[in-house]
């Protein structure tokens, strides 16, 4: 076995690259040589084409019949419903106001799986992560925008209707580009050589740009405002979430690399979509911020930490 010291540098060479590229585009938006608008930019063309293509080709090379991906899939929609009910108890017991809680609750599951865990799963694992987290993030996107309709028109009064919401969903389109994918995979299609080139340049060239854009986009002065509700929902979803997903992993008999997918899928901060649904329900925009802005910051420790300590234990 590895000494804990390889091991933990194994750890940092996972997570190291994929937070230093937040980082740089703190500093490159700090120093005016990233701007809104080219954030802006590659964010859109990022949403709508690179990572889209990315999981369609990871999901067309699916083995439909292998177990993992769908023990995986399994593990990450029962850890989302378990940290939604108990986060939802916890923000009821501290006493949250109401406009507050839908907020809380979003931020301690909604986890940044199409650019954050993606990333994390090609830097430790390769191409094979990237093939096991396909399935998982198509359906777990779903979930969530679900849950966070339910949630905010729970606290928040929003009341979008269901059919506005599939609607919404079924042009979603890194859901559009897996399911593509995985009609390829049940067809038993093989991808082209240039798709497959293609792929591999935007796993290795377009995702840090992205990655870049994450940290281009934050606004660190928010966090003045912050509260404590915000450190907490930080704690939910850095270190309660992902405990959860792997002690069901661990039940459900995951281990190895499955278990690693599951948990950096599930590990990474609050993704920024729940940000445009607080808004758009109303709702207190720079609290949802927050939560994302110190969510990203804090995750480059818990993921190496978490990664490090599973490693240590011998279960990756």
């Amino acid at each position: 076995m590895d000494s804990p010291l390889t091991i933990f540098l194994t750890a940092i060479t996972v997570s190291g690259p994929t937070f230093c590229w937040v980082l740089t585009g703190i500093i490159a938006r700090r120093f005016g040589w990233l701007t809104e608008t080219m954030v802006n930019a590659v964010s859109r063309f990022g949403f709508n084409w690179a990572l889209p293509f990315l999981l369609f080709s990871s999901a067309a090379q699916l083995d439909l019949r292998d177990p993992g991906s769908l023990t995986i899939l399994l593990a990450g929609i029962l850890a989302t419903l378990v940290t939604v009910l108990l986060s939802w108890g916890y923000a009821l017991w501290r006493g949250f106001a109401r406009d507050s809680l839908g907020i809380f609750v979003q931020g301690a599951y909604r986890s940044n799986l199409a650019i954050v865990g993606v990333a994390l799963c090609s830097a430790a694992f390769g191409e094979s992560g990237l093939l096991l987290a396909a399935l998982p993030i198509a359906v777990l996107t779903t979930l969530y925008n679900l849950i966070a309709v339910w949630v905010l028109n729970a606290t928040l009064g929003d009341h979008q209707s269901l059919s506005r919401l599939a609607l919404g969903m079924a042009r979603n389109p890194l859901i559009i580009g897996i399911a593509l994918g995985m009609l390829v995979a049940a067809l038993q299609l093989p991808l082209p050589a240039p798709a497959m080139l293609l792929a591999g340049g935007i796993s290795h060239f377009f995702l840090p740009l992205a990655l870049l854009c994450i940290g281009g986009a934050m606004k660190l002065a928010q966090l003045r405002r912050g509260a404590a509700l915000t450190w907490e929902a930080t704690a939910w979803r850095l270190c309660a979430g992902p405990a959860l997903a792997v002690t069901l992993g661990l039940l459900l008999g995951l281990r190895g690399e499955a278990l690693g997918v599951l948990f950096l899928l599930l590990a990474s901060p609050t993704a920024a979509a729940s940000f445009v649904m607080v808004v758009a329900a109303g709702g207190n925009g720079s609290l949802a911020a927050n939560i994302i802005v110190l969510t990203t910051l804090f995750s480059a420790v818990t993921v190496t930490v978490g990664f490090f300590l599973l490693s240590l234990a011998g279960l990756l």
